[in-house]
């Protein structure tokens, strides 16, 4: 899959009864690999995946790294209300610590350096002097130990478990339960690192739900090609959707633009799989999934831009999550605001 293959996602609101579920989410679920298959399928009830899916991650979920220590922190993914990612940018202070297994894998992206790198993990302590642009990967369910030996720049990524185990499923031969994946220290990926940057520059923007959705199944996809035992199925050539099925889609956008449209609902629309809808979808027009409907929103705004409408009213009624987030888009596609491209209509 290439790296534009980006999916949407839905964002979706937290109520008194999904904070309940975040706690469950992130609180004591997994020590070790058999545990967190035991949870898997203690947990396998429908509605109970489905209410812990709608919980945004935040800090909560993570192992407490940067909670436990006088790190500088420059932004986060907290309020963002992203589902399957948990994103924080930092400056990280010499500390050596241990923590707790959880049900997240974690990225650390060295955004400078070099720098020593000591870790514990299974009784066994290894040392790496990690490059800029080196990664830290570390599995799901694995207690560890860690000392930073000085100030460093970072990026970490916390990646849902049940989604990374749901791409070994689609990706890989036999059962995914049975899929090792390898802790790295200062391994070099190249499409770790860009997948990196794009969601460094995506919290960065404030992007919603909706955008790191399709990113957290490319991070997964990518963990378990290049970091993991699975045994891989052959890629078959992708052929494009059918125009009953690329209407059905095209007629799904349209109609519930000014909501947040995921990824699993434009695949029901044609009636298949998210990673297989992606790469058909690109092959049928051209884009990935959440490019297209960047576009079908823009040329909705172009057309409301005639109007007396507000701008934030624009902005509501074509699905974008608030004024500014249109005006960035806009700018990027026309290079020019909203504002300017209605006084050039106007001829003012």
């Amino acid at each position: 899959m290439e790296i534009g293959h980006l999916y949407e996602s839905c964002v979706l609101s937290l109520s008194h009864r999904q904070n309940g579920a975040r706690q469950r989410c992130c609180s004591g679920l997994a020590k070790g690999k058999d545990r967190v298959r035991e949870n898997d399928m203690a947990n396998s009830n429908l509605g109970w995946l489905e209410e812990r899916a709608c919980v945004p991650l935040t800090a909560d979920c993570t192992h407490g790294i940067l909670q436990r220590h006088p790190h500088k922190i420059y932004s986060s993914s907290d309020r963002l209300g992203w589902r399957n990612l948990y994103v924080s940018h930092q400056r990280e202070q010499p500390y050596s610590d241990s923590f707790a297994a959880n049900r997240f894998h974690l990225l650390v992206f060295h955004l400078d350096g070099p720098i020593k790198i000591e870790r514990e993990l299974d009784g066994r302590r290894d040392q790496a002097r990690v490059l800029p642009g080196g990664i830290f990967y570390l599995p799901a369910a694995r207690d560890f130990s860690v000392a930073v030996h000085s100030s460093l720049e970072t990026l970490h990524i916390y990646l849902d478990h049940d989604l990374v185990r749901a791409a070994a499923g689609e990706l890989c031969a036999g059962d995914p339960d049975t899929i090792e994946f390898i802790p790295r220290m200062g391994r070099m990926d190249s499409s770790l690192e860009s997948l990196g940057r794009m969601i460094h520059n995506m919290l960065q923007d404030g992007q919603s739900d909706f955008f790191s959705d399709g990113a957290a199944r490319m991070l997964a996809a990518q963990l378990v090609r290049e970091h993991s035992t699975g045994n891989h199925r052959a890629v078959t050539a992708v052929g494009g959707l059918s125009a009953k099925q690329l209407m059905a889609v095209q007629d799904l956008i349209q109609d519930r633009m000014e909501e947040s449209i995921c990824v699993e609902e434009l695949a029901t629309a044609a009636a298949l799989s998210p990673i297989h809808f992606a790469r058909q979808f690109k092959k049928s027009t051209g884009q990935a999934p959440h490019q297209y409907l960047i576009e079908a929103r823009i040329k909705r705004a172009m057309h409301l831009l005639q109007s007396d409408l507000s701008l934030a009213e624009i902005a509501y009624r074509c699905g974008f999550t608030h004024q500014e987030h249109m005006t960035r888009l806009f700018g990027r596609k026309l290079g020019m605001t909203p504002g300017a491209y209605r006084k050039e209509l106007r001829g003012s």
